[in-house]
């Protein structure tokens, strides 16, 4: 709880993976990627409750291990086509229908391990600190200028490189480009009641939780994987 409001985390983790198979409990680091944002989500002083979703035994088992709460969720909600929003839905539903109501959702994805010691409490105060006006907060981190969507190509029907966002590029230069932010997947807040009506967190007064370059990654194949444990040895000082 923190000046009066509830916070309710989730975690999903759904047991079949294509780009990195069963990557929610590979082991990064000695330990289940997914135990990563556990035991972030535990030191938070914020969090009432920790809710993992997931249908996969393997998961619920080492969740529940590390001491949090395992809600397992029907098969046809953890397939490759279902939409987080009805993953998210049926925990607030299922924890509404035991009597329990929270002010806010905190979601946290197991495959971004890149938090900072105070990282979900830090977006919780900013979350409720600007809750009169803003609904809900997503972490996001600047974008690589190499990368910027100016720069962004699509292939024609032709096989020829045109703009990917249309019409003629602006900017040439990297230092002329306005910084570009990316969703990372590291925290996700909202009022409960908007998420239920709205089923996003990119609501129509979204702020942002903005990160460091090095956390920007979102583990979806085996060269996020590497990227995101090598950037932890360093981070441990295991290298310089």
């Amino acid at each position: 709880m923190y000046n009066g409001k509830t916070f309710l985390a989730i975690i999903t983790a759904r047991g079949g993976s294509k780009g990195l198979p069963r990557k929610n409990i590979r082991p990064l680091l000695g330990k289940p990627l997914i135990v990563w944002t556990i035991e972030q989500a535990k030191k938070s002083k914020y969090l009432d409750r920790i809710v993992v979703s997931t249908e996969d035994s393997e998961i619920a088992e080492i969740s529940s291990s590390y001491g949090v709460e395992v809600l397992k969720r029907p098969y046809e909600l953890a397939q490759d086509t279902t939409p987080s929003s009805d993953v998210i839905i049926h925990v607030i539903e299922t924890i509404e229908k035991e009597g329990y109501k929270y002010d806010f959702i905190v979601l946290l994805q197991p495959t971004s391990p890149l938090r900072k010691e105070n990282d979900i409490d830090d977006a919780i105060e900013k979350m409720v600190i600007n809750s009169e006006h803003a609904h809900s907060l997503v972490s996001v981190g600047e974008i690589n200028p190499e990368h910027h969507p100016e720069f962004a190509k699509l292939i024609d029907s032709n096989g020829y490189l045109i703009p990917y966002l249309g019409g003629k590029q602006k900017f040439y230069r990297r230092q002329d480009l306005p910084k570009a932010y990316s969703p990372n997947g590291l925290i996700f807040i909202c009022k409960t009641d908007i998420f239920k009506k709205d089923r996003t967190f990119y609501t129509e007064k979204t702020i942002p939780y903005l990160v460091e370059r090095w956390q920007n990654y979102d583990i979806d194949d085996f060269y996020d994987f590497l990227c995101a444990e090598c950037i932890l040895k360093y981070r441990m000082g295991v290298y310089k």
